[in-house]
């Protein structure tokens, strides 16, 4: 193959990749697409730029319009969030976990968070940033009925630990986490309260969710590609008055853990959050009431939905179980899914300790929320689950209704120039 040959099947295998989640349901819910502004701003020359540092405090020449750029992002975002504190320039959620880590620890001190076989994010674990940063973890105990930190035993962990991080968030997140009382024993101990909204930021913008900087978060991290619908990136917030707190979260990210920061995906980021100032009340809400929909739509077709007893979610995820505990069933689910235009996630569910034979799925509705889809059509998708799954249909038949019902939603919406949500393959 020829070096052209090679670039060529590239372009070929990317524009694969757009016709599968075009004909397809996607599912994962870390996802999201663009708005055409959005993605306008991406798709710029601001791509291959540097400008180390802080708005008008650089390194470089040739900053002043990006200044422009990240100046207007940090008011938005301060707006947004309803906070004192903005930094933008975390390149993904986990980025910003680990200047956020950089900034309230020190190497061998402990931290408190929730275990990966609850539903924290690796992010969390001594196999990512914790560990990364020589942090002592220790993981609170868990409710498996209410997929939540057992607030009590989690309350007592932190006062005996005296750690100098309570992390709260997780990867699994069906609820609103009981922070307002485990927050006051993180304070009473001295501890700062970490909240990893990566997941669910945009259900907190649009208040749907909860609001951890005003319910004892000291520091609130997340990602701008999940719920919040932009480009890959993240942000860390605050509220706090302490302008030393504000220093040390920027010095975290710059140069703690980013040198350039993607000045491309900061624009977009920024257009995001003018549409999701315009936009986002709506859109979270109708995340959240897709998500209710298709729990009890799932459950009614005979699937284990997690969390029944709560209403199966309060957030833009639902969880279902499909075999035994460690027995590679929610790997084997999500392959015979995307055999049927269905694109989802395997997951460890609460037991499970093996990450790549999990019991369950994960399932997110922001991408099918962003093209159109409403509580109707997930009584449509919770059929094509169970045709799938649970009735042995052929997967290609399946796979061609999926195909056909998706036609009639390949518009993203919620933003100022509603487009193609798939550009390049109308």
């Amino acid at each position: 193959m020829s070096h052209r040959q090679t670039a060529d099947s590239v372009l070929e295998a990317v524009e694969a990749s757009g016709r599968h989640y075009r004909d397809g349901l996607p599912m994962i819910a870390s996802e999201n697409i663009l708005s055409p502004m959005v993605r306008m701003a991406c798709n710029s020359d601001l791509h291959g730029r540097y400008a180390e540092g802080l708005p008008r405090k650089r390194y470089y020449q040739g900053c002043e319009d990006f200044d422009t750029i990240e100046e207007i992002g940090i008011a938005s975002a301060k707006r947004v969030f309803n906070c004192r504190f903005a930094n933008i320039q975390s390149t993904s959620g986990t980025n910003s976990n680990m200047g956020a880590l950089k900034a309230l620890s020190k190497p061998g001190d402990s931290i408190t968070a929730v275990s990966t076989a609850d539903g924290g994010h690796i992010s969390h674990a001594r196999m990512g940033a914790v560990g990364l940063r020589g942090l002592d973890l220790v993981t609170y105990p868990w409710d498996v009925n209410r997929m939540e930190p057992d607030i009590d035993a989690a309350a007592a962990l932190i006062r005996e630990t005296e750690p100098s991080i309570a992390l709260f968030g997780q990867s699994v997140f069906l609820f609103p986490t009981p922070l307002g009382e485990l927050s006051d024993a993180a304070h009473e101990v001295g501890a700062k309260v970490m909240f990893d909204a990566a997941h669910v930021i945009g259900l907190v913008a649009g208040g749907q969710f909860q609001d951890p900087l005003h319910e004892g978060a000291d520091v609130m991290t997340g990602s701008s590609h999940k719920t919040f619908p932009g480009p890959q990136g993240g942000f860390v917030l605050s509220d706090s008055e302490d302008e030393k707190l504000h220093r040390r979260l920027n010095s975290g990210i710059f140069p703690g853990v980013c040198s350039s920061y993607h000045l491309h995906h900061v624009a977009g980021k920024v257009v995001a959050l003018s549409e999701f100032e315009a936009f986002g009340d709506e859109y979270a809400a109708h995340i959240v009431s897709n998500a209710k929909a298709l729990g009890a739509a799932l459950a009614a077709e005979g699937f284990d939905v997690l969390a029944e007893e709560r209403g199966y979610t309060a957030s833009h995820q639902v969880v279902t179980r499909h075999g035994e505990v460690d027995s590679g069933a929610g790997r084997d689910a999500a392959a015979s899914l995307e055999q049927a235009g269905i694109i989802t996630n395997m997951n460890m569910l609460p037991g499970d300790t093996k990450a790549l034979t999990p019991s369950g799925l994960r399932l997110g509705t922001p991408e099918l929320t962003r093209v159109g889809m409403g509580t109707d059509e997930m009584q449509d998708v919770a059929r094509f689950f169970a045709r799938a799954l649970l009735e042995g249909e052929d997967p290609q038949s399946v796979r061609h209704d999926v195909a056909d019902f998706k036609g009639e939603f390949q518009t993203v919406g919620y933003c100022f120039e509603p487009g193609s949500a798939y550009p390049g393959l109308d």
